[in-house]
């Protein structure tokens, strides 16, 4: 079985830093495609940053430079570190990726349970 556990939410003051990161664990066969995704109260849940297996990586435009998300292959883990954080960044997030599981060989997509992230002053 596959899961995929966020954590490094928390409260920060507008301005500030966090850095949120998500392990993968289970019987892993293989990691395509990376992704964080938020969703804030009453809004739809959208895409923040993806990375692919390579390290080639995309973000949503309100992240205007902010953010930066990574991977690290061997641990089976995807980072967004997030500076410069605003109000409006305040939302639950989410990690997900395309896993194949050795039990059952074929790719899905998995997420996990999500990390509060709230800005505030």
């Amino acid at each position: 079985q596959v899961q995929l556990v966020e954590s490094g939410g928390g409260l920060v003051q507008p301005g500030g830093s966090l850095r949120l990161s998500c392990a993968a664990s289970g019987t892993i066969f293989g990691i395509r495609d990376m992704n964080w995704y938020r969703q804030a109260p009453g809004k739809q849940r959208e895409l923040v940053a993806a990375i692919s297996s390579g390290g080639y990586s995309n973000y949503a435009e309100f992240v205007e430079g902010r953010f930066t998300i990574s991977r690290d292959n061997a641990k089976n883990t995807v980072y967004l570190q997030m500076n410069t954080l605003k109000p409006e960044d305040t939302a639950v997030y989410y990690c997900n990726a395309d896993v194949q599981d050795t039990i059952a060989p074929r790719w899905k997509y998995y997420w996990g349970q999500g990390t509060q992230v709230t800005v505030s002053s």
